[in-house]
């Protein structure tokens, strides 16, 4: 039986932001028949009706969600997709110019069988838009050396995610579906943007400075474009794709900056409420300051 849950996946998208969601809208384009599996309460779904004109079908399981969806989105199917043969509520030739799993593999137990199903549905030059949060974030390694795996309601340890990737993972779960990567976009966020801001605080320096030497520490989330492996073209190979210079994040900045950043993020969690979050956030965002 399919548990009632919060809407507590709603949140503002800014189309001209460097989230994984406006990545999300750049990858798929405009004015495109989009499938999005595990739509949520449409958060993303609805910026991609309204702004990218695209006809949209929405696939999601827990009953609060499709009543949400269903306010503002006519196609609106109930499916688990941890059932292996979700695709099959779909006529053969049903067909879709863009799949998008933003944020939802992790979550699933068998998230290579979901990405095989989801390119089956597509059309003669279909594509696939794919976020999912990068469990090699420096805090991650933070929290394992603290001893302390602690889930939360939201973030990288998101008490629902099931399923945990790394570079080298998703590159793997991409080229174990026949599916290559034509195009990607790397959310980075320095440790002191996160959750674990505090934590990470507390550690030692020298641990710090070690961990921060991996080039893909910061981050945070990984957005992708794939295509079939038939497609003409080159695949892109995520270990080699540096990381812009003007997002790396200097370790000596990090401890510069956590008190300001740190107390911001306090006031905005646990203050102010959420039109009001939204509001500072954006004002800070123009200043360099994320929180």
């Amino acid at each position: 039986m399919i548990q009632e849950k919060q809407l507590n996946y709603t949140y503002a998208v800014d189309p001209n932001s460097d989230t994984a969601a406006a990545n999300v809208l750049r990858f798929v384009g405009k004015h495109k028949k989009v499938l999005e599996i595990g739509a949520g309460p449409g958060s993303i779904l609805q910026v991609l009706q309204d702004i990218n004109q695209c006809n949209i079908t929405a696939i999601e399981v827990y009953p609060d969600y499709i009543a949400k969806l269903k306010e503002f989105c006519p196609n609106v199917i109930s499916a688990d997709l941890n059932d292996p043969q979700w695709n099959k509520i779909f006529a053969e030739d049903q067909k879709f110019d863009v799949v998008v799993a933003a944020d939802v593999l992790e979550h699933l137990y068998d998230p290579l069988k979901c990405l095989k199903n989801m390119a089956t549905l597509l059309d003669d030059n279909g594509s696939i838009v794919i976020s999912l949060p990068h469990i090699g974030h420096a805090v991650i390694a933070g929290c394992l050396w603290d001893g302390d795996f602690e889930y939360g309601e939201w973030g990288l340890l998101d008490h629902t995610h099931i399923r945990f990737f790394g570079i080298k993972n998703i590159q793997n779960l991409i080229e174990d579906a026949h599916l290559k990567i034509i195009d990607v976009s790397f959310v980075v966020r320095s440790p002191d943007q996160t959750e674990f801001a505090e934590r990470w605080s507390r550690l030692p320096q020298g641990f710090k400075k070690e961990i921060l030497s991996n080039p893909f520490a910061c981050v945070y989330q990984v957005v992708l474009h794939v295509v079939p492996q038939a497609f003409q073209g080159n695949s892109i190979q995520l270990a080699q794709v540096p990381i812009p210079s003007s997002q790396i994040i200097p370790f000596g900045v990090l401890n510069q900056t956590y008190g300001l950043t740190g107390f911001l993020r306090s006031i905005v969690r646990k203050v102010l409420s959420q039109n009001q979050k939204n509001k500072l956030q954006s004002y800070l965002k123009n200043w360099g300051i994320h929180v």
